[in-house]
């Protein structure tokens, strides 16, 4: 899996939830690292890149449906594989 021709092209909106309509199961199975104001963050959720957020979990608090509550963060956001 290392040949980088074969990993999908990043998109500028993605989450690793399922249920959202931003998600993308090719390019998810892949180790993606964001960069956030040029420091790696492993705890996020979702980002844009053309907006220049992030969500990211709220300590240990979840909703009513058990997903964990999420804050946005805006700032320079990079994607990249691993």
């Amino acid at each position: 899996m290392s040949d980088t021709a074969a990993k999908p092209e990043l998109p500028d909106h993605l989450s690793v939830d399922p249920r959202s309509p931003h998600y993308n199961a090719a390019v998810v199975e892949f180790d993606i690292g964001i960069r956030f104001n040029d420091k790696e963050r492993f705890d996020v959720e979702e980002y844009c890149l053309s907006e220049g957020w992030i969500k990211v979990p709220v300590g240990r608090k979840v909703d009513r449906q058990g997903r964990p509550l999420t804050i946005k963060l805006k700032g320079k956001v990079e994607a990249f594989y691993k």
